[in-house]
């Protein structure tokens, strides 16, 4: 028989390190963004205004998978409008319960969330891989416990394969691809020696923690004078909003041995960096960027190239290049995914009924009086807080 613990306090977690660790192992499509140490850090940053509710699932005495989960307040048309969602606010591509089997967690998760308190207005899961490593639980799980729910694309991300040799994935990508990359190898080898360096620390379980803030500061330095120093959408490593995020998960990711960090000199000098999360295999690029005061054009791509090369050598599994900006990355990606996002309206909420009626009443107007085919939409809202916003 199972049932839930809820925990309210981020310090409540710790008793909970070695369960969570456990589970992230055998989770399919898990990642760093799923660890107790990326939620740790990210809570002490952006704890405002969101209320946390992590549910531990139990089987008998053992932890069988954990939910987190927030309740975060926005502005809506209608008013201040709660939801009960992830606590991620989209920094990777996808999100999600912590389980070897996802559909048993989310069914009991679902139980205890209908029978606890009415905090909400939306439960509102987002980032979901709903067709990919999830194969659906989400959906199955919301269809076995009767709750209504409406399905949205929320964004799309490239991945490259990596379960290949380099000749065959070079020999995949289109003509021009091709030729972008060696001319940009041969254009930068001109320019002098070119190295390149990969730091892959394995964390503190293997004596390997060295965070190397000396490489970290060089990929800071390069976001500072390139066009992201001067970006105002406050995402990038040198953000005054968000850099001191981003230094702290990279102290936890060392710890936890899920920083991968890629550097390429040029004639002694940084001139690129492509600054990734990996966990099992799965690569996510959280950042990249290259020097134009110190690199001629094309230092980005080939550490891209080379980068891509050496993980097929490691043997990993998949790289994630990120959400968005897929026509920028055509060149490298080989296949794009969708992430989902799965909407539930609280029946004793009137701001959920309202928000329904207006949703409905859109689609109803879109159908009779657009004559284009529109598949999938977004809950309208006038806050969003994400990654890309923030």
């Amino acid at each position: 028989m199972s049932d839930v613990i809820e925990l309210n306090e981020i310090d409540a977690l710790t008793a909970y390190r070695s369960d969570w660790q456990r589970l992230l192992r055998v989770t399919p499509g898990g990642t760093f963004f799923r660890s107790l140490e990326w939620l740790q850090v990210y809570w002490k940053h952006f704890a405002e205004d969101q209320t946390l509710r992590v549910l531990v699932v139990r089987d008998g005495e053992q932890v069988t998978g954990i939910v987190p989960l927030c309740v975060r307040r926005i502005k809506s048309k209608f008013g201040l409008c709660r939801i009960l969602t992830f606590p991620f606010d989209d920094w990777g591509s996808f999100y999600g319960p912590v389980s070897a089997d996802l559909t048993k967690t989310l069914c009991t998760a679902l139980d205890y969330i209908q029978h606890s308190r009415r905090d909400w207005d939306l439960l509102d899961l987002r980032c979901v891989d709903s067709t990919g490593f999830e194969c659906g639980a989400t959906e199955q799980a919301l269809k076995s416990m009767n709750v209504s729910f409406e399905t949205l694309m929320w964004c799309q991300t490239a991945y490259v394969d990596l379960k290949q040799n380099w000749e065959q994935y070079l020999g995949s990508r289109s003509t021009r691809a091709r030729k972008t990359y060696l001319c940009s190898e041969k254009r930068v080898q001109q320019e002098g020696n070119v190295k390149y360096l990969r730091y892959r620390p394995a964390g503190a379980a293997a004596g390997e923690s060295d965070p190397r803030w000396d490489l970290y500061d060089q990929c800071e330095e390069i976001a500072r004078q390139s066009w992201q120093g001067r970006s105002t959408t406050g995402t990038t490593l040198s953000h005054a909003s968000v850099a001191p995020f981003i230094r702290d998960v990279h102290e936890r990711a060392v710890q936890a041995g899920a920083v991968d960090l890629n550097m390429l000199f040029v004639a002694g000098r940084p001139a690129a960096f492509n600054y990734n999360y990996v966990y099992n295999g799965l690569v996510y690029s959280l950042r990249m960027g290259f020097d134009p005061g110190v690199s001629v054009k094309g230092a980005g791509c080939v550490l891209m190239g080379r980068m891509i090369q050496d993980s097929m050598l490691r043997g990993d599994r998949i790289l994630d290049i990120g959400p968005g900006s897929l026509k920028a990355k055509q060149n490298w990606y080989t296949s794009v995914e969708n992430s989902y996002r799965y909407v539930h309206y609280s029946a004793t909420s009137v701001t959920a009924k309202l928000m329904q009626l207006s949703h409905q009443f859109a689609d109803w107007y879109r159908d009779r009086f657009s004559n284009e085919a529109v598949d999938v939409r977004k809950v309208t809202e006038s806050s969003k807080l994400s990654a890309t916003s923030r």
